[in-house]
């Protein structure tokens, strides 16, 4: 039994003879609340693409009780106090769940550093290769030691897309632009080699703390674990798409498979289990990344042209337990990999455990029920997803919010009770 009051865990007990009102819920299994530390809502400015109202209700739907947003794809991005304002109004009442900030930092916005993380951002991203957007520019891999040291002294992370410039391809000559393969080739595994080798460089050398984005490579996995040995401050995260997709399975035109870095192969899936298993990955977070169809190319299903993310926000749940089942883990490494982990990288004290003095975000979760995943029915802006028609295991039945019943069997029946969450509040 979970004892709540006031929005916390009490206690956790066996008996069920404790005073107040209770609800006894059979088999289902209780898991923390979600974080996922990796969203990028894209409101204000392109809320065309997604919007918190509809990101946080496809949240709280799939068991996401905090999420943490991505300071670029809106407009303005995340990376002035001005632009962190311009978030927190355009979340006003159409949070859903929690809510935290990622500040951002582009080469000219390194001024802006401190009054950012005064205002609550949990720490910032930069992108060591073209973001995609016009507006969010990359550093060179050698600024990052400068970088590190200015996060630092803030006492903040430094959390980086990894992939070396130098190392990306453009397609070769003739290459169908439809074939999954053109794509993957532009972006070859010793693009986040280097990248995060030279991350690691810099954390050492700084002593600051770094976090290395939605990891696909598993050749980055042995110095990652190296540093670690060696007191390195640095920490990593993957996603669900890079744990159950192959780039063997990728059809032609499926440009809603398409992401960067990309979805690899077969045998380096397994090794990525290997790193979550082993503990050199940290987390697993969607990385929910939307767009329209028509900036998906779904019509010409050129994997080129297309707009790179994949939107998995509302099936992170149930994608990675019908995966983990199958290798033999359990609910607990489930709440490891995506509550527990996700909060201890974004610094959040309170979120993802079921203990006394924790927020009370709680998922009740059927373990046993299968599923077909049916597009449009999802809760995201766009119903566009690599999972439509498979069949998964383990259903949301409940989503608590410190205390209080948000969802109830695939309906959001509290809405608008999620809360903006600065550093140091959680």
């Amino acid at each position: 039994m979970v004892l709540v009051a006031d929005g916390r865990v009490v206690d956790v007990v066996a008996r069920r003879d404790a005073p107040g009102a209770w609800e006894d819920l059979g088999d289902l299994a209780i898991l923390p609340g979600l974080v996922d530390g990796h969203v990028h809502v894209n409101d204000p400015g392109r809320t065309h693409w997604e919007g918190f109202d509809t990101a946080t209700r496809a949240a709280a739907l799939g068991g996401v009780t905090t999420l943490v947003d991505m300071p670029l794809n809106c407009l303005p991005p995340t990376t002035t106090v001005a632009g962190l304002d311009a978030k927190l109004a355009a979340l006003s009442g159409r949070a859903h769940v929690d809510v935290a900030f990622w500040g951002g930092v582009v080469p000219g916005s390194e001024e802006h550093l401190g009054a950012l993380s005064e205002a609550g951002v949990l720490g910032f991203k930069a992108f060591l290769c073209d973001s995609g957007v016009p507006e969010y520019g990359a550093f060179d891999p050698a600024a990052l030691p400068r970088l590190l040291a200015a996060t630092s002294r803030l006492g903040a992370p430094l959390i980086v897309h990894a992939e070396d410039p130098t190392e990306l391809r453009p397609a070769a000559e003739g290459a169908d632009p439809r074939a999954y393969r053109t794509w993957l080739d532009t972006r070859p595994p010793v693009a986040e080699e280097r990248a995060v080798a030279a991350l690691i460089a810099a954390t050492e050398r700084t002593r600051g703390r770094s976090h290395v984005l939605h990891l696909s490579a598993a050749g980055t996995l042995e110095p990652l674990e190296r540093a670690r040995r060696a007191g390195v401050r640095v920490t990593a995260e993957t996603c669900p798409h890079y744990l159950t997709l192959a780039a063997e399975d990728v059809p032609d035109g499926a440009t809603d498979h398409k992401c960067a870095p990309p979805i690899r192969g077969r045998d380096n899936r397994e090794r990525l289990w290997e790193g979550l298993r082993a503990g050199t990955i940290d987390a697993v977070v969607s990385d929910h990344s939307p767009a329209p169809p028509e900036d998906k190319h779904l019509d010409t299903g050129d994997q080129l042209a297309a707009w790179g993310g994949i939107a998995s926000l509302q099936l992170g749940l149930a994608v990675m337990w019908t995966a983990a089942r199958r290798r033999g883990h359990g609910l607990d490494d489930l709440a490891t990999w995506m509550a527990a982990g996700p909060a201890r990288v974004a610094g959040m004290a309170r979120k993802g455990a079921i203990a006394p003095g924790m927020h009370a975000d709680l998922v009740v979760l059927d373990p046993e029920t299968a599923w077909r995943v049916e597009p449009a029915a999802l809760a995201h802006r766009h119903p566009i997803t690599p999972y439509g028609g498979w069949s998964l295991t383990g259903r949301v039945r409940r989503t608590y919010l410190r205390g209080r019943c948000i969802v109830r069997d695939d309906e959001l029946i509290l809405p608008g009770r999620g809360r903006p969450r600065r550093r140091g509040e959680v």
